[in-house]
């Protein structure tokens, strides 16, 4: 069992920035396929970023390109989404997830265990 504790989150100004934090229980953490998804309310939940369990390869949905960066610490346990440039439709709550092996996938259902959510407000 993994359990995901994001922080991080807050009341930011639009152009403001904010670093999400995941901390991963687990001694296989390095192994695991990371991903950060977001969900505004009467919004589906949406993908917002992935990276593999080395780092070496990361994914990002059109809507952040650019102005965010996802990436981890093994040592850790931790993996990060640093968001610059935010925009008040950037406004979710945030969460981050694993899956145990393989590809980092884009979807929901591709991943097995799931933080409690860190909620982001952009102010205009």
């Amino acid at each position: 069992q993994v359990q995901l504790v994001e922080s991080g989150g807050g009341l930011v100004q639009a152009g403001g920035s904010l670093r999400l934090s995941c901390a991963a229980s687990g001694r296989t953490f390095s192994t695991y396929p990371m991903g950060w998804f977001r969900q505004a309310p009467g919004k589906e939940r949406e993908f917002v970023a992935g990276i593999s369990w080395s780092g070496s390869t990361t994914y990002y949905a059109d809507s952040v390109k650019g102005r965010c960066t996802i990436s981890r610490d093994n040592a850790k346990n931790t993996v990060y989404l640093q968001m610059n440039s935010l925009k008040p439709e950037d406004t979710a709550v945030y969460y981050c997830a694993a899956r145990p092996i393989g590809n980092v996938p884009t979807n929901l259902a591709g991943y097995d265990y799931w933080g409690q959510g860190t909620q982001v407000t952009v102010s205009s």
